[in-house]
């Protein structure tokens, strides 16, 4: 996992995070799971997630997480009062298209919550849509930044990629006059990884360049020797494919993962193999890892899922969400956005603040480390930090 978009634009706004902040009140939503609308009416709730297609393993987490975090949040009713929450689950396989019919097509049937968007591309395609007919859209692990902010009616139970690249400038401290060399391939991926990084770590006042590769090469050691030329204080992976075995091999081999701190994201556990003998050298940014935090609500997680898993928590906090929304609201959309906004909860994560200004979810990130090898690698945090120091500037609400 790594970062793949960044965001349009980076505002400072501390005045307007002092405030939300301050409004904030904590709680868990298990803890009033009473309240609900003025009948007996079931709640829908429209689940547009990745079942098929490239993300699917993402979306299998997603859908896991959601439906712990439901009987969490409601102590295994799953109910808000005499409500049952009912649950529609459709697949848009990573295609906005079919996320955009599939929303219109619940939105027609009556569903005033939905929820999902496993792809950075199906949430900023919904989010439109949920403000056009004033549902309430919560996305899931689609990480593009642009969906904060997109709308009063759309919110996100994941983290997005500015919190990524954030944990990754936590490693070299203060980034005033550090080297920092980004690599990745040519391409869209390539160019969005870059320009997070110099936007976020270079803005602090570190000199970001980069090394590309072509999206096509199987060779890297011309590639290990720039980088170790370029003597950086800081070297940024971002790689996608099936070449990653392959290329952590040079860098060891050639001496980079010992001559500089190398960071890249850690992504699913089925991942974890490809970093070879690599990966016990590397220095992980991570959004989550079982056993990254020892909260009650991890703990309810792990009992339902075993082992948990990147995107687990992202559907863990959706039912959070959607639990805390209509115990607030009944079937009033917009008070449901009112109970959202400013709320801090407990999730698996630790402490969450879902952002009043533009619905930013402020969150704990991880620096992780692996130990062992291959299928038996063991991911461990060396260090946690808080959504207050992870957390995105402030942008306006467009819409």
């Amino acid at each position: 996992m790594t970062v793949r978009h960044t965001r349009r634009a980076f505002l400072s706004a501390a005045t307007m995070m002092a405030a939300a902040l301050a409004a904030t009140a904590c709680g868990s939503p298990q803890d009033t799971a009473t309240g609900g609308g003025d009948n007996a009416a079931p709640v829908k709730v429209g689940l547009v997630y990745s079942q098929s297609g490239a993300l699917a393993s993402y979306g299998k987490q997603y859908i896991e997480g959601f439906k712990a975090g439901l009987d969490f949040a409601t102590k295994g009713t799953g109910k808000v009062g005499d409500r049952k929450i009912e649950l529609t689950e459709v697949d848009d396989a990573g295609d906005p298209a079919k996320a955009v019919s599939a929303a219109k097509d619940l939105i027609g049937k009556g569903t005033k919550i939905i929820a999902g968007s496993t792809a950075s591309g199906v949430a900023l395609q919904v989010a439109p849509i949920a403000a056009q007919n004033k549902v309430l859209f919560i996305s899931g692990p689609a990480a593009t930044d642009a969906v904060t902010g997109a709308n009063k009616y759309t919110f996100r139970s994941g983290r997005q990629s500015y919190q990524d690249v954030v944990t990754a400038k936590s490693f070299i401290g203060d980034p005033t006059g550090k080297k920092v060399v980004v690599f990745a391939q040519d391409g869209a991926f390539g160019d969005a990884n870059e320009a997070a990084v110099k936007a976020v770590i270079g803005t602090a006042g570190a000199t970001v360049s980069s090394v590309r590769a072509p999206a096509s090469a199987t060779e890297f050691t011309p590639f290990a020797s720039q980088i170790k030329a370029a003597k950086p204080d800081l070297l940024f992976v971002a790689w996608a494919g099936t070449t990653a075995p392959a290329m952590w091999q040079t860098l060891d081999q050639q001496g980079v993962l010992s001559s500089t701190t190398v960071v890249t994201g850690l992504d699913i556990r089925a991942s974890w193999p490809t970093f070879g003998a690599a990966g016990a050298k590397i220095s992980f940014l991570s959004h989550y890892f079982d056993g990254a935090s020892d909260t009650e609500a991890s703990k309810a997680l792990k009992a339902k899922v075993n082992t948990i898993d990147l995107f687990h928590p992202d559907g863990f906090a959706a039912a959070q969400m959607v639990v805390r929304a209509v115990q607030e609201s009944g079937d009033d959309v917009d008070k449901m956005v009112t109970a959202l906004e400013g709320w801090s909860f407990d999730g698996v994560k630790g402490k969450m603040t879902i952002r009043a200004a533009d619905h930013a979810l402020l969150q704990p990130m991880f620096q992780a480390k692996l130990t062992g090898s291959g299928t038996a690698f063991t991911a461990t945090a060396q260090k946690s930090l808080t959504g207050d120091e992870t957390a995105p500037p402030a942008v306006a609400m467009k819409g």
